[in-house]
């Protein structure tokens, strides 16, 4: 079981809402920093252990500051990303740049900061060493096809755009070692929102494998295998978390069943989480705007999928809790909406939750995991602010909401205030 516990008491949120006005997303610095640390110690054993942090989870760089404190490096998948981690004193290797159909300006910048370049395709590595050059490291992402089976975020990996195949990963290597590469990794990402310890250790199995091959078959000695992330989080409170030290344990098995027997006792685990570090540690806070009775009862928030779209893209489950009503019986069944022009716009439908009334508070749980990294402007709604609490009970703005000044600057139209002199006629 899993306990949803939001660690404002009410009558603190509402000191909190006259200063940043519902909704806003706030997350607990204590609780990231404790997720963290139970991921680095479950991989305690392994040589040159480090999470470089998903940074596509929750791209803050406070968020990546504190956790580069703690000895996180980022996994980057844009240039945006690539110059938060530059932002948040993240440097060198520590960073990795996860290819995905990339531009030549994201190579470029990878490599001006002397990240890893994880390639995404064979073909890239012709792409890039035209437009950006040949980095010091490289490695490539392994699509291990009907291997695994996946799951319904990240799909089955045969159907999945990522990675390579088996046969274009033993080409990709020898390939890069022609044009000059000498230093690689192994990486893989097939398993999204994972608790069960067997899917963690069966990816672990795969690559260790792959690693030896490529040793054998190549004279390719890795320097690290990335195990991607993948590490999920217990969305509904009947669920019971990812245990972390049985994970650490069994690959730790692993490792010395099939590496070090190959000579490979000294090449280093890379993991890339997001949802296991920060999904937990954050909440959506909004408040209930309206109430509608039709054909079903409808709760409607100042907040909408905008803020939050997992409910409306996966069918997500998010818990949710009405502030003050925490221990109240869940008598009554809503949908709860957000005030998009756009039907799937519920983060809950047929919900059972105490009685609400206009005005309450609502908090929706686990949202500090691809929750407003997420967002968009449809409808022209606004990106919520992003809130700390900090370790010592204070709480930081580390990032404003949007204004409509900040949505029209980017418009050019006649008789705009704001026309610019390149505006397409």
């Amino acid at each position: 079981m899993n306990e949803k516990i939001f660690p404002l008491t009410k009558e603190r949120t509402i000191e909190l809402i006259k200063q940043f006005p519902t909704p806003f997303h706030i997350y607990d610095e204590r609780r990231i920093r404790a997720n963290y640390r139970r991921l680095r110690d479950a991989f305690a054993w392994a040589p040159g252990f480090r999470e470089h942090f998903a940074v596509k989870a929750l791209p803050n760089p406070r968020i990546v500051q504190l956790l580069h404190e703690e000895g996180a490096g980022t996994d980057c998948s844009s240039i945006a990303e690539l110059l938060i981690s530059e932002a948040a004193g993240v440097t060198g290797e520590e960073i990795m740049l996860t290819s995905n159909d990339t531009p030549f300006d994201e190579f470029q910048k990878a490599i001006e900061l002397g990240a890893v370049i994880n390639l995404d395709d064979i073909t890239h590595l012709a792409y890039m060493a035209e437009h950006a050059g040949v980095p010091e490291v490289l490695s490539f992402r392994y699509n291990p096809g009907d291997t695994i089976e996946g799951n319904d975020i990240i799909g089955k990996p045969v159907e999945a755009k990522y990675g390579l195949t088996h046969t274009q990963m033993l080409e990709g290597y020898a390939r890069a070692r022609a044009m000059g590469v000498r230093r690689f990794g192994l990486h893989t990402m097939v398993i999204s929102a994972e608790l069960r310890t067997e899917a963690f250790l069966l990816t672990a199995r795969i690559m260790f494998e792959l690693a030896v091959e490529l040793e054998e078959k190549l004279g390719i000695h890795v320097e690290f295998v990335n195990l991607g992330g993948g590490f999920g989080i217990p969305y509904r409170p009947e669920e019971d978390p990812v245990d972390f030290a049985a994970v650490g344990a069994g690959i730790e098995r692993l490792y010395n069943e099939i590496m070090r027997p190959a000579g490979l006792g000294d090449v280093a685990i890379r993991t890339e989480s997001g949802r296991a570090i920060t999904g937990d540690a954050g909440w959506l806070v909004s408040m209930v705007l309206h109430k509608k009775d039709t054909y079903k009862h409808y709760v409607g928030l100042d907040s909408c999928m905008a803020n939050l779209m997992r409910p409306a893209l996966y069918g997500a489950y998010h818990h949710i809790t009405v502030l003050g009503k925490e221990h109240a019986p869940a008598d009554h069944v809503y949908d709860v909406t957000g005030s998009l022009c756009e039907n799937n716009d519920k983060f809950a439908i047929d919900r059972a939750l105490p009685q609400i009334g206009i005005g309450d508070i609502i908090v929706i749980h686990d949202t500090g995991a691809h929750g407003s990294a997420m967002g968009f402007n449809y409808n022209g709604k606004l990106h919520c602010a992003e809130l700390l609490l900090r370790e010592d009970g204070t709480v930081e703005l580390i990032r404003r909401a949007q204004t409509l000044d900040d949505y029209f600057a980017t418009l050019h139209y006649e008789g705009s205030l704001m026309k610019s002199t390149n505006a397409i006629k």
